[in-house]
């Protein structure tokens, strides 16, 4: 009995470490961009030891890896929670626009720009491997893709273009725009732009058959 409570104590001490050295390295990369952050200023935060980084994780480029996928689930966990709020009744294109504004805001306010240029230059170079964020199968496509949907559905939408694709475009817009943010700032208002692009993208999709 001794035994399991002793072997019990070591598990939950151990869980304890991995999630202090988690949370301080995700807090530190978030407020000094992951290529300013070393395993050494992660383990001085987190008051542990080296070695105990490295039993828990193989590298600093693998907890990145485990960063950016929470990243990216809480951002669609929060669009996808944004939509419920959405008025009734509002048009398929109004609900595209605030979903494009609210993305925006997220980027702008929760991720920063510092690390999105940092996340661009990952993507890039593919230092670490950033697929939960670029995948065609992360949530936030599929929220693209229900909106759409919905829009073809009630008839303010054209028939003729893919849903899937449409959905792409719509996030290959906002990926292209902040590119742009990152290399123009102080210079370019991110929000401003999507929306801007989002209209002339939209209004290219509305019905001609429906009226203005």
């Amino acid at each position: 009995m001794l035994k399991k409570e002793v072997q019990s104590s070591r598990k939950l001490k151990a869980a304890n470490t991995k999630k202090k050295i988690y949370e301080t390295a995700r807090q530190l990369i978030l407020e000094q961009g992951y290529e300013n952050v070393s395993v050494d200023s992660i383990v001085e935060a987190a008051g542990v030891a080296k070695g105990s980084f490295y039993v828990h994780f193989e590298s600093k480029d693998a907890l990145v890896v485990d960063v950016i996928e929470e990243i990216t689930k809480m951002a669609d966990l929060n669009y996808k929670s944004f939509l419920t709020t959405v008025p009734d009744g509002s048009s398929t294109l109004d609900m595209l626009l605030l979903l494009a504004g609210k993305i925006s805001d997220f980027i702008e306010f929760n991720i920063s720009l510092d690390n999105m240029k940092v996340l661009y230059k990952t993507h890039l170079t593919k230092a670490v491997d950033t697929t939960s964020a670029t995948s065609y199968n992360r949530e936030l496509y599929t929220l693209f893709s229900r909106v759409l949907e919905m829009g073809v559905e009630q008839g303010e939408l054209r028939e003729d273009m893919p849903v899937a694709s449409l959905s792409k475009h719509l996030i290959l817009a906002i990926r292209g725009i902040t590119f742009e943010w990152c290399i123009r700032h102080p210079d370019f208002d991110l929000k401003e732009q999507v929306l801007e692009h989002f209209r002339i993208l939209l209004y290219g999709l509305r019905n001609p058959s429906v009226s203005e």
